[in-house]
């Protein structure tokens, strides 16, 4: 499953909270700050082994990263340093989250083999972007078939982290070491789908 390449069908679930919020005139950098900033929470209380409390933090995390975006093209503040700033805020959260879960629950490889599958994931994007070009931008957002391509993302991980945060508090015999041992696996099978699909792509073509 690719949730990313499915936005817009789930538009219709969070665009109203945030076009009412872009009638307040919040600043969409400062909704991207606030992201950062309880994802670093969150990151903080998974470390320390308080699991649902970093769960709460890092959907709130998510959904205010959602709504910067949603703003930002509602209020027509969208701008270049704003696009840049919330890639960094998305891989600071990613980073420290999947560093301090792996690092509380499983070990440190498998920690360091998270985040670095993580960021090879997302990263890719912008490079291909840079090296080979990309469709076209819409209201900011790049369209281009490498959106779609990819089964285990960024709101995978997420999702999945907060699912096997609940079972770190049940009776069953699964929690976290399993759920982010199971995000590095996905995410390095993920990113060798999309490496296939350019080598596919692209692997014959002169640069």
């Amino acid at each position: 499953m690719n949730l990313t390449s499915k936005r817009e069908s789930l538009k219709r679930f969070y665009h109203p909270l945030g076009e009412a919020l872009a009638k307040t005139g919040i600043p969409p950098n400062f909704l991207t700050l606030l992201s950062l900033f309880l994802g670093s929470l969150s990151a903080y209380l998974f470390y320390h082994r308080m699991p649902l409390g970093g769960a709460f933090f890092l959907a709130l995390s998510g959904l205010f990263d959602l709504m910067d975006g949603v703003v930002a093209r509602t209020a027509g503040k969208t701008t270049k340093f704003g696009a840049v700033f919330d890639w960094i805020a998305d891989k600071w959260v990613d980073g420290f989250v999947l560093g301090a879960v792996g690092f509380a629950y499983a070990s440190p490889f498998v920690a360091i083999t998270a985040v670095v599958v993580s960021m090879l994931h997302s990263f890719i994007k912008p490079v291909v972007y840079a090296e080979i070009g990309y469709g076209e931008r819409v209201k900011g957002k790049i369209v281009d078939p490498l959106e779609g391509v990819g089964f285990f993302g960024r709101p995978e991980t997420h999702a999945t982290l907060l699912l096997f945060s609940l079972l770190e508090k049940s009776p069953l015999p699964v929690g976290l070491k399993e759920g982010i041992t199971l995000v590095a696996g996905l995410t390095l099978l993920s990113l060798l789908q999309r490496i296939v699909y350019l080598y596919r792509r692209y692997g014959k073509e002169p640069d």
